[in-house]
């Protein structure tokens, strides 16, 4: 039997349009899960940032540029309603028992005026992380968290040095340190690693802020170092 050409055609023509018309709903679809997502994302960033630093009103977007002392990062200066920093949100991350964990840490200033430089943590949010159930994932609680609460960052000069905080087990912890989650050392660790490197960070602007204070730095290097990002970057 003889096949017509426009027998194969028509019905190969409607395969590809119906094709067509899916692939473009499915990448429409797609395109309006992901602005969804996205503002979801950033509604949940900036209910943590008030969460770990809830002296602050409202929050700016910082980026520090990198230098040799340290690589760029960003940051989120909190300021009360008149206008004052009252401390700074970072976002670090560390390696734990299933991956990354992403932490928020906020820390406040307890003072902040030329050479004097006293802060604290102010608050720890877990904000990513893909640890086991009921072991590490008890890192979310509030019970672990509010132990770094409270813990000072180093006081007096702004010197390039912090005393990190440590992680202890089956003892109380003293000082710079907490206590490990039963069964979950290894997450326990790791946003312990998280919250010293958003401390590090600290130090780097705290740094900064003093050596522009005391005129050690032009203002506009410190400028060109520590600027406000635009809200469409």
């Amino acid at each position: 039997m003889k096949i017509k050409p426009l027998e194969v055609l028509k019905p190969t023509a409607i395969l590809v349009i119906i094709c067509v018309l899916i692939t473009a709903a499915v990448a429409g679809t797609n395109e309006l899960t992901k602005d969804k997502i996205a503002q979801q994302q950033a509604l949940k960033a900036e209910e943590s940032r008030k969460v770990v630093l809830p002296e602050a009103v409202t929050f700016e977007h910082y980026r520090y540029a990198g230098s040799d002392e340290h690589e760029a990062f960003d940051c989120y200066v909190g300021r009360t309603e008149d206008g004052f920093p009252v401390g700074i949100v970072y976002e670090t991350s560390a390696k734990g028992y299933g991956g990354d964990v992403k932490v928020m840490t906020g820390i406040r200033n307890e003072a902040r005026l030329g050479e004097v430089y006293d802060t604290v943590v102010s608050g720890v949010v877990i904000l990513e992380h893909s640890e086991t159930p009921g072991l590490g994932a008890n890192a979310e609680k509030e019970d672990f968290r509010s132990q770094y609460v409270g813990l000072k960052t180093d006081s007096d000069k702004a010197e390039d040095y912090y005393t990190p905080i440590e992680v202890v087990r089956y003892q109380k912890p003293e000082g710079r340190q907490i206590e490990a989650m039963t069964g979950a050392s290894i997450t326990s660790r790791a946003v312990t690693a998280a919250v010293n490197e958003a401390i590090s960070e600290d130090r780097v602007v705290a740094k900064l802020m003093v050596a522009s204070n005391i005129h050690d730095i032009t203002e506009e290097e410190y400028a060109r170092l520590f600027y406000p990002v635009g809200g469409d970057e």
